[in-house]
């Protein structure tokens, strides 16, 4: 609730799930110290007697037990009202980097110079895997971006500063069937600084096309082109040079 809750000046891209993730973590530690210290208090038995598997606590000797659900029932209706909060902040003096391996396969057309990626494989360590699915995606968006940024998206300006790519006819993107086929496999580690070993992953899925696609075009033809993006007219310009020696 952003009327009561205190200022965050954000954690997003890589830091969300590395950052926010232990935060969250502390904020869940600091609940669940809670919920055993009441749990102990209506059980009339002391906190280190106590057991909890997330949904139900119970008493040493296993005669008396109390569901999560019981237990915030207590607290809300009981004497008091209340209602039991966590709250965690976390700042890393640390930045572990994730990595990516990016292969692909571009389709040269040496009399036009388009290049056209046919299939793209990112092998990623983000740490522990924290929601496959969600990584999987962010992957795939990130793949999707690096490959626009290596081969259609272009900022130009006129000699007067003035910005001449400054809608979708002129800035292109690519759409579904410009970027090929994309695949995404993981190999997980354990990050000891993160939440259960979980590394950033948004920065790095971007950043590994282009030079992938560059080097692909390089093995294809032999021009070494070091200027984003892969225009097929740069690419057709490196290829008349080459020929003409």
């Amino acid at each position: 609730d952003t009327d009561v809750s205190p200022f965050d000046p954000g954690s997003y891209a890589s830091s969300t799930t590395y950052v926010t993730g232990m935060a969250v973590k502390l904020a869940a530690e600091e609940l669940r110290g809670k919920m055993l210290e009441q749990a102990a208090k209506l059980l009339e038995a002391d906190g280190a007697q106590i057991s909890f598997d997330g949904v139900k606590f119970w008493s040493e000797d296993g005669k008396r037990r109390l569901t999560v659900a019981k237990l915030a029932e207590r607290m809300a209706l009981g004497a008091g009202c209340q209602q039991l909060t966590g709250q965690g902040t976390y700042g890393s003096p640390t930045s572990p980097p994730p990595f990516v391996a990016g292969f692909a396969e571009v389709e040269i057309d040496k009399a036009t110079g388009k290049v056209t990626p046919i299939d793209f494989v990112a092998v990623v360590d983000c740490g522990t895997v924290i929601n496959p699915a969600l990584a999987r995606v962010q992957t795939e968006g990130g793949v999707v971006q690096g490959i626009g940024m290596a081969l259609y998206e272009e900022v130009r300006y006129t000699g007067q500063g003035r910005l001449e790519t400054c809608n979708f006819m002129q800035y292109k993107i690519p759409c579904r069937k410009d970027v090929g086929n994309v695949r995404v496999a993981f190999e997980p580690s354990y990050e000891p600084t993160g939440p259960f070993g979980a590394k950033s992953i948004g920065e790095a899925v971007i950043n590994t096309p282009a030079p992938a696609i560059a080097h692909a075009v390089f093995n294809a033809t032999g021009v070494q082109l070091t200027q984003l993006p892969l225009t097929p007219e740069k690419v057709l310009n490196a290829l008349l040079t080459k020929k003409r020696g």
